[in-house]
C-alpha cells in the first residue's frame, strides 16, 4: 500500500474495510474479546493474514475491558480556546468515568492519517473534534470509514456527527448592532479561518446588521483566528483613511492583537478606537483594557459534546444522522468600548 508515494503497512482501517466490519470489531478480534460472531471472527482473522496486518503494540496496551475510551482530536491556533475546551472535556470525562485519549494536529491541520489509525486501533468508542477539525473532509472521511460516533464542537450541519455550537450569526449581529448603537459608523471586521463555517456565519451576522443602516462604512480584513493574523489585519484596518472607529475581531486572540497594534500606534482604546472580540476566553481579561466580547461557553460546549457522544455510544441503535445543538451566548461588556464623541459623529455623518 502506498501513501504520499511511500509504501506503508496495512492498518486496522484497511482490515475493517476489506472484511466489511468496523475497526472496533477488528480490535475485539485482535484482543480476544467477546461480542464477535464466530463467522465474523474467522473473516477478520483471515483478512489480517491476507493483508499482513501487524497490530500497533502501544495502541493495544491501551485496550482494557469494559473501559469507555473517547478520542479527542484537536488543533486550534488559540491557546486560550484550547485551555477552556480541554478543561470542559476533562471535567465531564471525570464525571462520566470516561478515559480520554488525546491526539494533536499542528497549526489547525489534522494529525497524520497513520496517527488517526493508531488512535482508532486503541479501541476508542467515539471521537470529539475541536474547531477547525470538525470540518476537515479528509479527517471526517477516515472516521466515517471507521464507523465511529463523532461530536464536533463549533461545527455547523455535519449530517453524521453531533454538532455543538452557538448561534454565530446571531451573536455577531447583536454585537454589531451594539457598536452602531454606540454611534460607530466606520466599522472594521476581521474574518476568522476561511475554511470554517463559523467564520462565514460571523461575517454574515456583521453584514446583516450593517445593512440596516445606509450611513455605515465597512472595511474587512482576513485573519485565521491566530494572534499573528490579528496583528496583520489590525495594521491593515488602521492604515485606512479614514480609519474605523470600531473594530470587531472574530475571536479574542485577534482582538487582543488589534489592541496591541493600537497601543504601538499610540491610539487610545477605547477613547479613539473601540475593539470587540468573540469567545470570552481568558485572553479577554488578561489585557488592558479588558475586552468587550461575545461569550461563547467553550467549557460547556465541550462538556455537552462529550455527554451527547457518550449517550450516543450507549444507544442500542445509533441514529446515523444528527441535528445541531445550539447553546446560548451572551455579550460581555468591558472597558474596550466607548460611545463615539460628538465630533466623530459629525465626521461620520459627512461620509
Amino acid at each position: 500500500m502506498v501513501k504520499n508515494g511511500r509504501p506503508r503497512g496495512a492498518t486496522i482501517i484497511d482490515v475493517a474495510a476489506k472484511a466489511g466490519v468496523s475497526p472496533m470489531t477488528v480490535s475485539r478480534v485482535i484482543n480476544g474479546r467477546s461480542g464477535v460472531a464466530p463467522r465474523t471472527r474467522a473473516i477478520v482473522e483471515e483478512t489480517i493474514r491476507t493483508l499482513g496486518y501487524t497490530p500497533n503494540v502501544a495502541a493495544r496496551s491501551l485496550v482494557t475491558s469494559g473501559e469507555l475510551r473517547i478520542g479527542v482530536i484537536y488543533s486550534n491556533p488559540s491557546a486560550a480556546f484550547m485551555s477552556d475546551f480541554l478543561t470542559g472535556v476533562f471535567e465531564e470525562a471525570s464525571i462520566r468515568g470516561a478515559r480520554l485519549i488525546l491526539l494533536k494536529g499542528e497549526e489547525g491541520r489534522p494529525p497524520e492519517e497513520s496517527a488517526v489509525d493508531d488512535l482508532i486501533a486503541a479501541g476508542i468508542s467515539g471521537v470529539i473534534l475541536t474547531p477547525p477539525l470538525g470540518e476537515s473532509p479528509a479527517l471526517l472521511q477516515v472516521l466515517r470509514e471507521a464507523r465511529l460516533p463523532m461530536a464536533a464542537v463549533g461545527a455547523h450541519g455535519i449530517g453524521d456527527a453531533i454538532c455543538v455550537r452557538i448561534d454565530d450569526r446571531g451573536a455577531a449581529y447583536e454585537m454589531t448592532r451594539q457598536l452602531m448603537g454606540a454611534g460607530h459608523r466606520r466599522l472594521g471586521f476581521i474574518v476568522g479561518n476561511p475554511d470554517q463555517t463559523a467564520s462565514l456565519e460571523r461575517l454574515a451576522g456583521f453584514y446583516a446588521a450593517v445593512r440596516e443602516r445606509e450611513d455605515v462604512r465597512t472595511n474587512i480584513a482576513q485573519g485565521d483566528f491566530s494572534f499573528a493574523s490579528g496583528l496583520a489585519a489590525g495594521e491593515q484596518l488602521l492604515e485606512a483613511s479614514p480609519p474605523p472607529t470600531a473594530i470587531f475581531a472574530s475571536n479574542d486572540d485577534m482582538a487582543a492583537a488589534v489592541i496591541s497594534v493600537a497601543h504601538r500606534r499610540q491610539i487610545d482604546v477605547p477613547r479613539e478606537l473601540t475593539v470587540v472580540g468573540f469567545d470570552d476566553t481568558t485572553a479577554a481579561v488578561m489585557l488592558w483594557p479588558p475586552l468587550t466580547t461575545v461569550h461563547q461557553p467553550v467549557r460547556r460546549l465541550a462538556a455537552e459534546a462529550l455527554g451527547l457522544l457518550v449517550a450516543e455510544i450507549g444507544t442500542a441503535s445509533p441514529r446515523g444522522s444528527y441535528s445541531d445543538h445550539v447553546l446560548p451566548h451572551e455579550i460581555i461588556q468591558r472597558q474596550s468600548t466607548a460611545q463615539v464623541g460628538s465630533n466623530d459623529l459629525a465626521q461620520a455623518g459627512s461620509l
